[in-house]
């Protein structure tokens, strides 16, 4: 037997933003910055680039072979490499790829 509340709490749980890399999500979503897990010089340099949490960014293109990324931020378009986008941690709905 079901109980009311089940389907209600389900409906709750897909509607949470999960937090994945960079990396794991599509192209075309657009993404909010929830943090960066580097070092200090990894997080002062994206922080030059205007990549600090609760910052937007689009993620437009991913080259193939495990190659750069390129996304928009504050409307300039930046490309940094996959190491680097693997590090930085994106609020991700269930739209995002798994």
């Amino acid at each position: 037997m079901r109980q009311k509340g089940h389907r209600r709490r389900s409906h709750i749980q897909n509607s949470i933003p999960l937090i994945k890399c960079l990396t794991e999500c599509n192209i075309g979503t657009e993404l909010i910055v929830r943090g960066v897990n580097a070092g200090y010089g990894a997080k002062r340099r994206l922080a030059h680039l205007g990549i600090v949490p609760g910052v937007k960014i689009l993620k437009k293109k991913s080259a193939p072979f495990r190659g750069p990324i390129n996304i928009i931020v504050k409307g300039t378009s930046l490309v940094i490499g996959r190491g680097l986008a693997a590090k930085i941690l994106v609020n991700c709905n269930s739209s995002c790829g798994e």
